[in-house]
Order: structure tokens, then C-alpha cells, then sequence
């Protein structure tokens, strides 16, 4: 006799994909009305929601390769949630660099009679 498989709290990836991109479809195709429509989006960002969870939580145990060691096999370390932290703290510094760098590029894109030649 087969055992049964327990019935799972959350779905998994692919079953909310599957859900979502099935909403997605309904949603373009355009034949449902007001309601409903607004009823299929909560639900799809429902699903958003758990497959953007279901991915960090993917990437958290994901091994970084960091190198080889002398016997060819790969050094790995842990996926750290301090590291991610850390990168989303490094890409908002450069976006504020990146805003700061283009508005003096701007202002030096002004024509200076006193630097030319």
C-alpha cells in the first residue's frame, strides 16, 4: 500500500508559477469583468508574494563557490543573510552615487566659454 503524502502548508514554486502565470492569462485576455478581475489580481500578487519568498529562501541555501583547493575540489561557504543584507546595502550606496555622478555630469555639460581652448 502506497503512503500518502502529506498535505503541504504552503505550495511550492512551480504549483504557484503555474497558479500565477493561469491568472496572468485570465487577466489578458480581457473577457473578465471588474470584480472578478480585481479578485484574480489579489490572488496573483498572493502568489507573487510566495514564489519571491519561495526564491530568497532558495538563494539562502544556495553554497557560494569561493575557489578551488589544491586537490581540485571547490571551497564553498554558506549563503549568509548578512551578505544579502550587505548587497542590498552596496547597491543602494551606488545608486546614490550613481544620481550624485550624473547630476555633476549635467552641470558640466554646460558650455563654458572659459574652458574652451
Amino acid at each position: 500500500m502506497a503512503k500518502k503524502k502529506p498535505k503541504q502548508e504552503q505550495p511550492v514554486f512551480e504549483q504557484s508559477l503555474k497558479e500565477l502565470e493561469a491568472i496572468v492569462g485570465k487577466l489578458e485576455s480581457g473577457k473578465l469583468g471588474l470584480e472578478e478581475s480585481l479578485e484574480h489580481y489579489e490572488s496573483g500578487m498572493r502568489h507573487l508574494k510566495q514564489c519571491n519568498e519561495l526564491l530568497r529562501s532558495a538563494e539562502r541555501r544556495i553554497a557560494l563557490v569561493t575557489g578551488i583547493d589544491a586537490d581540485g575540489n571547490a571551497r564553498s561557504e554558506s549563503f549568509d543573510a548578512d551578505e544579502e543584507e550587505s548587497l542590498v546595502t552596496k547597491g543602494e550606496s551606488r545608486s546614490r552615487r550613481r544620481s550624485s555622478t550624473a547630476k555633476r555630469r549635467s552641470a558640466s555639460e554646460v558650455d563654458d566659454d572659459s574652458s574652451l581652448f
